[in-house]
């Protein structure tokens, strides 16, 4: 889990570099071929304040969410969010005198192959506090 947070710090860090002088935006690159490139489609930071529904604080959450698509001879998109929760989760949700989770996190690790205009193939990591291991999915996305 520490070399994951290091690595999203390193990338937020090159984000921040590199597109310093462009207001943050991560630039557009590809090789002269044209057969290796980057395309940045979504990079995003979040700051949350959690309430429930009856108005109890349910603690703080920082997401990542970035979304970018490159070119390795074929056309894959990457996708990475994550939610790192502060008093979030109850410890046990059947009993909540149980207390709160100091910290707990949410990692989604994609993989997408466009097929066509509407279908793509997924592979989906999932990486959490909540499951005793990491679980793989493997799907079909329809694009709306």
């Amino acid at each position: 889990m520490r070399k994951l947070i290091l690595l999203v710090c390193v990338v937020v860090s090159v984000s921040i570099i590199s597109g310093s002088a462009q207001s943050g935006i991560i630039p557009t690159w590809e090789d002269p071929t044209g057969k290796v490139g980057f395309y940045p489609i979504s990079n995003e930071i979040s700051f949350y304040k959690n309430v429930d529904d009856a108005g109890e604080e349910r603690g703080l959450t920082l997401q990542f969410v970035h979304i970018n698509s490159f070119k390795l001879l074929t056309s894959f998109s990457f996708e990475f969010t994550a939610d790192y929760n502060w008093d979030y989760s109850y410890a046990d949700p059947f009993d909540l005198a149980a207390g709160m989770n100091a910290r707990d996190h949410y990692v989604e690790l994609s993989l997408v192959k466009p097929l066509s205009s509407f279908v793509s193939l997924n592979y989906q990591r999932v990486i959490s506090s909540f499951e005793p291991e990491p679980i793989n999915q493997f799907g079909l996305r329809l694009v709306f």
